[in-house]
């Protein structure tokens, strides 16, 4: 069985929808999450721009050279504690939602903020309120989801409200809808303090969540001044091993979405995951 293997599309270097999906078809993969903004800036992408015919024009571009639209990334801040820009946020995730089946797809995916966007990284995320907004805004989201038949698919973050197995379990229970599921990315379930824990932090999320998991992101990771610092896949300390052998069995088929890893690395992180893919 080979790994269904894409790409976050924005690692790649081009910037027409024709240019990007043949660089990706050449690489042999067959799948993308694709942030329109972050892919097409020369595109007006901008809450309000898209239609129907805008999103049949880019699913055209990709399956054209036979590449799947997996992923339509919205990564919006839904706590922003200016309430304009929160609406802004949730509506721009919401049109996502409107027309995410004519772009091919039916996953919208995004982390869950920041309660103070200036100042990057703070603890001030972690306490109770902040996860109680990433509620009410992720409700509101799954309920316009549900009117469409997509799925929201919500990423833990280690700078984020939800940054752990049993928080990402805590949402989903709060939620209670089947039109939320989840975006794993093992990394993001790492700190500095846990990196040596990773099997037994890898198997409490496959067994609090494994059934509600949607895609894999692969990405890797280093220690560097105390941080989890991203590196190209097959580059850094992720234990693929036990995730290649956790996610094999229970999700047979899955895309796995390579992020972070750009030219020159693409090829080698490649034949990285078919490899241990393989072995699991």
């Amino acid at each position: 069985m080979k790994v269904n293997l894409g790409i976050r599309a924005h690692d790649i270097d081009k910037h027409s929808p024709e240019e990007l999906a043949a660089a990706i078809s050449e690489k042999g993969l067959t799948a993308v999450q694709l942030a329109l903004s972050k892919s097409f800036p020369n595109i007006n992408t901008s809450l309000g721009s898209l239609s129907p015919e805008f999103a049949h024009y880019i699913r055209n571009a990709f399956s054209n050279h036979k590449i799947q639209i997996s992923v339509l990334g919205c990564y919006i801040n839904m706590i922003h504690p200016d309430n304009k820009e929160r609406r802004k946020a949730l509506d721009r995730f919401k049109e996502h939602i409107r027309y995410a089946r004519d772009f091919g797809c039916s996953i919208i995916a995004t982390e869950t903020g920041n309660i103070n966007p200036k100042m990057g990284y703070t603890e001030e995320n972690f306490k109770e309120e902040p996860f109680l907004e990433v509620v009410k805004s992720v409700k509101e989201l799954v309920e316009e989801a549900e009117k469409f038949g997509v799925i929201v698919g919500i990423e833990a973050g280690i700078n984020h409200p939800v940054y752990s197995s049993s928080l990402m379990k805590r949402l989903l229970d709060s939620v209670d809808s089947n039109n939320l599921q989840v975006i794993f990315d093992p990394v993001n379930l790492l700190f500095p303090n846990t990196f040596d824990q990773q099997e037994e932090i890898f198997e409490e999320a496959i067994e609090l969540f494994g059934d509600r998991i949607a895609i894999v992101h692969a990405k890797d990771f280093i220690i560097k001044n105390d941080r989890i610092e991203t590196v190209p896949v097959g580059q850094g300390l992720l234990n693929y091993d036990v995730v290649m052998k956790l996610i094999k069995r229970t999700k047979p088929f899955i895309h796995f979405l390579m992020e972070a890893t750009k030219e020159p690395h693409i090829d080698d992180s490649i034949a990285f995951l078919q490899q241990k893919y393989e072995q699991a």
